[in-house]
């Protein structure tokens, strides 16, 4: 069970998406924003990189725990293997409790909740830091004699099924359906920021857990969806990193040795007793929800369409099993990727800089993977596939450029 399953399923999350998004548009039902569905992607590029660099560190742990286990399990048997997806659901619902329950768990979670809409571009909107975390909840299972290459294979594959919740265009299903199964109703209601709604199903497959511990709610109020306090940019590595940021400052400026030992595993929120109170922004104003919107570089969203799209082969560099790159050039892929999204971020919120690193990023990616495939002979169909991106991508913002730069017309009377 030593499989890629993050590479495999991108297909099926990528067309999964894409009908979500035709459908919408064709609805015209408002479910996508731009500037948040470019976050989104920019920032699904970045974990889905992590994602396959944590599984590697994580195997050499597991498969010494492994070694410690009285027997194996072998998941050729249908009854080991539901019994292993059983345990990695489980031992999910409590991971996802920890991460919305506890300062530390939050800092690595809320990004994930940071999107102020719903759908299959926020399902790929995910923590940098959370999945390690995530790992170091499941040992329990190569203790008990599952194999550590199938507790990853199986954590990464209850990951994708929890894609598919993520979408407000799915109604709530038969009562029989709702009453065990973690449905697109339950997950709006996880995602919202509605008071009634606030750290509630915390499931990722069977709802029943939340049922069992009492962290169960019901959809019944239209959902507004977010963080009480959002983070009001879409720049990956505030998005990413402000709750860090806000826990490393308490734990500076507080005077108790105690309160900064404790602060990072204390209820979520908490702040040491010799500290102000936070001024925190808000998500209403005069009762209304308020979603952040930016003002944008000119021309620039048929640009952004185009790289993201250009983006998914280019991440299969780093994420595929059949990659021609090798680890040290699949790390420095992963840091043009952050630059990429820290680029898209600050040309959407009209930042001249965004423009200049993303020239940057472009050069420095373009000219470093078509050497690493010519290093490494691959394909002739790749190396072809990122000339032809490198050059589209120059003249696009050649022209941008130019455009920018132009002055506006004078407005002439007629006589």
């Amino acid at each position: 069970m030593s499989i890629n399953v993050y590479a495999i399923a991108t297909p099926f999350v990528i067309a999964l998406a894409l009908g979500e998004f035709v459908y919408c548009v064709a609805r015209r039902n408002g479910y996508y924003s731009f500037q948040d569905s470019i976050a989104s992607v920019g920032t699904a590029v970045l974990n889905q990189c992590v994602n396959v660099a944590v599984a590697l560190l994580m195997l050499p742990l597991f498969t010494i725990l492994g070694q410690l286990a009285p027997w194996k399990l072998d998941v050729a048997s249908p009854w080991a293997l539901l019994g292993l997806f059983l345990g990695v659901d489980f031992l999910f619902y409590w991971f996802h409790r920890f991460g919305h329950r506890t300062n530390i768990g939050w800092a690595a979670h809320s990004p994930h909740h940071s999107t102020e809409e719903l759908n299959y571009a926020v399902a790929l909107r995910a923590s940098v830091t959370q999945r390690i975390f995530s790992f170091l909840f499941y040992w329990p299972l190569v203790i008990v004699g599952f194999s550590p290459e199938a507790v990853l294979a199986m954590v990464a594959f209850h990951l994708v099924l929890q894609f598919i919740p993520h979408t407000r265009v799915i109604p709530k299903l038969p009562r029989w359906i709702e009453s065990w199964l973690n449905t697109p109703s339950h997950h709006r209601v996880h995602h919202a920021r509605n008071a009634i709604y606030i750290d509630k199903n915390y499931a990722g497959f069977l709802i029943i857990w939340d049922k069992m511990f009492g962290t169960y709610a019901d959809e019944t109020e239209e959902c507004s969806y977010g963080v009480t306090t959002p983070p009001n940019t879409w720049d990956p590595t505030v998005i990413n990193f402000q709750f860090w940021a806000k826990l490393a400052s308490d734990a500076v400026k507080t005077r108790s040795g105690w309160d900064r030992l404790r602060l990072w595993v204390m209820p979520t929120g908490w702040r040491p007793a010799d500290l102000p109170a936070r001024e925190e922004t808000k998500w209403q104003r005069e009762g209304q929800e308020v979603k952040f919107q930016s003002t944008e570089l000119p021309n620039i969203r048929g640009y952004l369409v185009f790289q993201m799209i250009a983006s998914m082969p280019f991440m299969l560099l780093v994420s595929h099993h059949a990659s021609p790159l090798v680890g040290w050039q699949k790390v420095m892929l992963s840091v043009l990727f952050w630059g990429m999204a820290t680029a898209w971020g600050g040309m959407m919120e009209s930042k001249r800089w965004g423009l200049a690193l993303e020239m940057a990023r472009v050069f420095a990616m373009g000219g470093a993977v078509t050497l690493w495939l010519v290093q490494a002979n691959a394909p002739l169909s790749w190396r072809a596939l990122t000339v032809g991106w490198l050059a589209v991508t120059l003249v696009w913002i050649s022209v941008a450029r130019a455009s920018n730069r132009s002055p506006a017309p004078v407005a002439r009377g007629v006589s």
